[in-house]
């Protein structure tokens, strides 16, 4: 059980990384548009699209990618905390 949970907070980790990395590319010029950036796009928007709700700062700084950070981290962390009480 511990190796399962082991291997879903790694994924959880690289998911982390690779919204950092969608978001610091939309810093620059065509690179979301780049083929790691479309390939970026599918496995991150649609997460990231759950927390879109949430409106921009000053009508131009997105905060949901950090939203969505710390609510994988909530996510990760209870599951983590269950599997340790049950363990």
């Amino acid at each position: 059980m511990i190796e399962i949970l082991n291997w879903i907070i790694r994924i959880a980790h690289y998911y982390e990384y690779a919204i950092v990395i969608y978001v610091l590319m939309s810093w620059l010029p065509g690179a979301q548009q780049s083929t790691l950036g479309r390939w970026l796009q599918r496995i991150v928007s649609p997460y990231l699209n759950l927390f879109r709700i949430i409106p921009p700062i000053g009508g131009m700084i997105d905060i949901s990618p950090i939203v969505a950070i710390l609510a994988l981290n909530f996510a990760i962390s209870g599951l983590t905390h269950l599997v340790l009480l049950f363990v």
